[in-house]
């Protein structure tokens, strides 16, 4: 099989599992955000749970380090990329396009 064609499946697979470290921390923050507000509307004290609290963030932390890590291993590949003789061209090696947030923008007359 072509060199090309194994660095992109490679590629493809870094780059998703990039965006899923990325997605985890994402929704592990959320989660830590919802537990602390989750908290205060029952009228919970602050040690109520407090060990949860503590777990959440320790889980961060890991998700932090393997983000870490995954820059880590991209930043090799691209170094045994280029020892291999693979460049980069149009049509291969392409990142894929980041998921755009979808922003409104409203805009009002002032003055």
């Amino acid at each position: 099989m072509e060199k090309a064609f194994v660095a992109q499946r490679v590629a493809t697979k870094l780059f998703s599992t990039e965006a899923a470290v990325d997605q985890a921390m994402v929704e592990a923050t959320e989660l830590l955000a919802d537990l602390l507000k989750a908290r205060s509307e029952v009228n919970a004290s602050l040690v109520f749970a407090d060990e949860v609290q503590v777990k959440m963030v320790e889980a961060i932390k890991a998700l932090g380090e393997a983000r870490s890590a995954m820059v880590g291993a991209h930043s090799e590949l691209a170094e045994a990329q280029l020892r291999l003789g693979i460049r980069t061209k149009l049509g291969y090696m392409d990142k894929p396009e980041m998921r755009k947030r979808e922003t409104s923008t409203v805009m009002r007359q002032v003055g």
